[in-house]
């Protein structure tokens, strides 16, 4: 097999997961190319990217014109058997879209892929989809949060996608069962497999003796509740005044966040750190007593999935304190391996912290049983072989085997 990930950005600084399954494939000896649809807009890069051994090509169709447009048709049809009859598939599609998906079909065929695995039911799969009807190579995709719930979402075209997908991934069963009742007999093929960590890169330490420090990691939006996190920090000063707490991240609102904090007078407090690259993040989450993300939804629909950086806080030893939205209690099992209390709720969030804040003997057996949980679960390597095991089922026709004719290929529009 060669798979080709196709994403609509590569590398993006937050979709670490995204890194750890191509890393595990890899590591199994899976040939793996990326296609990426836009450039990265990240400052900075997590550092496991550079591990990546798999090359990335960008399919960019910032400036199209009827004229390349057309060119790029022309090009693909001297080497896409039926692409002319095929065209009709298209329609009503984004015209960027169309012009990547041809010429992502011309360069998988040309480089021996056999397979598409997109990320996101957006425009990734958009692409993925036409390229796989032109060229004959089978497609999946990964269902992830705001690509199912976010009131931007299309049910018709999300329908279509699920249809013409050999078999759909998503990541949690509350994914799952909202998209088979969302969408019935469309959403048949959907299975769940969770998002994964390497194990290896994170090392289990008691959080049984450890300073009064909460920590919350993630971008800087509405979904992730911090607006909540720093209202219960007000409450919290008034039960339990000795603690810290940094947020860790960067994002739109950081702004009205930090103008909360200040409002509010907790800058002794509540402090706002910016993002940090993973291996210092595994530092500070392991020296702090609680995690906390206090995940909403938001006002457009939008939430998240299953936040990585709880699977990772956990494997690391750090007790966890989240909401009740979406797959996050499918890991956070109240009282099990966490504490969950209902999203906009900061008091109900102030007394959880306390608590984990206040018991020792709480914070080890909570960590424990929530590590236990992430080796059963929750491991990259496992996890990514289900997902070899998938591709696997759907082989390539033999028209997108064919050896094109290597002339034609050079007249690609780039």
């Amino acid at each position: 097999m060669k798979i080709a990930y196709v994403l609509k950005r590569y590398p993006r600084f937050s979709e670490t997961f995204v890194v750890s399954e191509i890393l595990a494939h890899e590591a199994a000896g899976l040939e793996i190319a990326i296609f990426a649809l836009r450039p990265p807009v990240d400052a900075h890069f997590q550092d496991i990217i550079a591990q990546v051994k798999a090359p990335v090509e960008y399919f960019l169709s910032y400036s199209l014109t009827g004229s390349q447009f057309w060119a790029t048709v022309q090009a693909g049809a001297q080497r896409l058997p039926d692409l002319w009859s095929r065209l009709a598939y298209a329609q009503g599609e984004n015209a960027h879209d169309l012009d990547q998906a041809i010429r992502l079909a011309c360069r998988a065929v040309e480089t021996g892929v056999t397979h598409f695995h997109a990320h996101f039911g957006t425009s990734a799969t958009a692409v993925a989809r036409l390229a796989s009807y032109f060229s004959g190579i089978p497609y999946t995709f990964t269902a992830h949060a705001k690509d199912i719930f976010h009131e931007t979402v299309q049910p018709d075209d999300f329908q279509r996608k699920l249809k013409d997908a050999k078999a759909i991934v998503t990541v949690s069963d509350y994914n799952l069962r909202y998209l088979q009742a969302q969408y019935g007999e469309a959403a048949a093929q959907v299975q769940r497999i969770y998002n994964g960590l390497d194990l290896s890169q994170f090392q289990y330490a008691s959080p049984q003796n450890r300073p009064p420090k909460i920590v919350a990691v993630g971008r800087l939006v509405e979904k992730k509740g911090f607006q909540d996190l720093i209202t219960a920090c007000g409450l919290l000063t008034q039960i339990q005044p000795h603690f810290s707490c940094q947020i860790i991240g960067h994002g739109d609102l950081a702004g009205a966040l930090q103008a909360q904090i200040d409002q509010a007078g907790l800058q002794p407090w509540v402090e706002l750190v910016g993002a940090k690259p993973q291996a210092e993040l595994k530092q500070v989450v392991q020296e702090a007593a609680v995690l906390a993300t206090p995940c909403v939804v938001g006002a457009d629909g939008n939430r998240d999935g299953l936040p990585t950086v709880l699977l990772e806080a956990m494997a690391l030893g750090t007790p966890c304190v989240s909401t009740d939205v979406t797959g996050i209690p499918e890991v956070v099992r109240h009282g099990v391996t966490g504490l969950i209390v209902p999203q906009h709720d900061p008091s109900a969030l102030a007394q959880a912290i306390a608590q984990l804040l206040r018991d020792d003997q709480c914070r080890v057996t909570l960590a424990a049983q929530a590590r236990s949980l992430i080796e059963a679960q929750f491991d990259i390597h496992q996890n990514a072989a289900q997902l070899r095991r998938l591709f696997q089922q759907f082989p390539a026709s033999e028209r997108s085997l064919t050896t094109p004719d290597p002339k034609a290929l050079q007249e690609v529009h780039p």
